[in-house]
């Protein structure tokens, strides 16, 4: 089975470029998880008959939401967090309910729970930060954890964080900035210590592997970049990943995807 995220950065304009076909015809996933479509499904003139699709799309318009194209029908469908997550971890700030910009998908099949995740933006003057530090990692941890109970879990997405200083370009001048601060970097620690593992780095170490560039100064072209996109599994299931790979070669987006092969 391969698995597929991609932040599209608005899927409607990877359609208009013509670029969103030709990465199904590239990788071929089984399940695609997509964030940051920007748009409610009947906006979207993506056509796949292969797939079944499911959206999650924030109120505001235009903004944040999550996306799931499956071959195989999953068990059940849940968008975003439960009741009694959101009442345990308040998820509320001065943006607004975090709970309604369309930021999880979890599905349940007969061998795994696949969750595809948006994590908040700590916005550039950090003003998002506390939130996404003490309600929505805490939150989001919790929540994989309850699904964990059942069934392994694999998750996916932006998590909007370079974990290690071997995750972006340039570490030293980054420091503290949105993205690479201490405390969302803990949240991706505390993941690991709670038994999920990052998959890509169970192949690959070092330096020069990234996700996302700037759109300015040619940053993609001289690979001055961040690992901002991930797939996590339960540590039960890692010896089941064949592949995990970063697809730099695919445009469309600000992102590039990212896959895993897993044989479950």
């Amino acid at each position: 089975m391969r698995i597929v995220s991609w932040n599209v950065n608005g899927i409607r304009s990877v359609h208009t470029k013509g670029l969103f076909d030709p990465m199904i015809e590239a990788l071929k996933p089984d399940i695609l998880c997509l964030q940051e479509t920007k748009a409610n499904e009947d906006q979207s003139e993506i056509d796949l008959p292969d797939y079944e699709e499911y959206w999650n799309s924030a109120q505001k318009k235009g903004y944040s939401g999550t996306a799931i194209f499956t071959k195989e029908k999953p068990l059940s469908v849940v968008l975003d967090f439960p009741e009694t997550i959101v009442k345990q971890f308040k998820l509320q700030d001065g943006y607004g309910d975090l709970n309604t910009e369309g930021r999880i998908i979890a599905m349940e099949f007969e061998r795994f729970y696949m969750v595809d995740v948006y994590t908040p933006n700590s916005k550039g003057d950090l003003s998002r930060l506390p939130m996404r530090h003490e309600h929505w990692d805490p939150a989001f941890l919790a929540y994989c954890k309850e699904l964990e109970k059942h069934k392994p879990i694999i998750f996916c997405g932006d998590l909007n964080v370079a974990h290690t200083e071997d995750d972006l370009a340039n570490p030293k001048e980054n420091e503290g900035e949105h993205g690479f601060t201490f405390e969302e970097r803990e949240g991706v620690d505390k993941m690991i210590k709670s038994g999920f593992v990052d998959t890509f780095r169970t192949f690959k170490q070092g330096k020069g592997f990234y996700t996302w560039w700037s759109p300015w100064r040619t940053a993609r072209e001289r690979n001055i970049g961040w690992r901002l996109d991930y797939f996590f599994v339960s540590k039960d299931i890692v010896s089941r990943v064949t592949s995990a790979k970063i697809h730099a070669e695919i445009l469309g987006s600000d992102h590039c995807p990212v896959s895993i092969d897993i044989d479950l």
